[in-house]
């Protein structure tokens, strides 16, 4: 890849994918410590999940999913169900997401922020389903990104250091 090295590749990439864990922690406090989930606090929570989703799937996109059939098999395979675990947990919380994001864009919650409001009385009679989805969704797709990044360290350091 660009007159690159694989293990220069590798070493980038794991650097893209380790930087990208930070984003997930920081976007996640944010969301945690706030009691007003206003659009501005949305918008810079979703700037970090944003980031650190880029600094994952791009690599994954790029370098990992070409060479994946090329080396199928053993820790490959457990790296590959892994981090497809992650993404399908993590369209799974999307579902959730839209469907609370369309309730409180309905009622303008984002700029007129009402403390006496609450979701579970503005989405539809399933609001509180929605929401276990995206809470199972965001946990599943950290569980199984945090499993598929250290079998991917592990193949890392087996390959160009072990």
């Amino acid at each position: 890849m660009f007159g690159l090295t694989d293990a220069t590749v590798a070493t980038i990439v794991a650097i893209l994918v380790t930087a990208s864990f930070p984003c997930f922690l920081y976007g996640a406090w944010i969301m945690i410590d706030t009691e007003k989930v206003t659009w501005g606090v949305l918008v810079y929570h979703l700037k970090f999940i944003v980031t650190g989703l880029t600094l994952t799937t791009v690599p994954l996109l790029v370098w990992m999913l070409p060479r994946l059939f090329g080396q199928l098999g053993g820790a490959s395979a457990l790296h590959a169900f892994l981090g497809l675990q992650a993404y399908a947990l993590l369209a799974f919380a999307f579902t959730g997401i839209v469907r609370i994001f369309r309730a409180k864009r309905k009622y303008n919650l984002y700029h007129d922020y009402d403390e006496d409001v609450l979701l579970s009385e503005i989405g539809s009679d399933r609001m509180d389903h929605w929401r276990n989805r995206l809470r199972i969704g965001v946990f599943g797709y950290v569980i199984f990104w945090l499993l598929a990044y250290l079998v991917g360290i592990a193949r890392f350091a087996f390959a160009y250091f072990l």
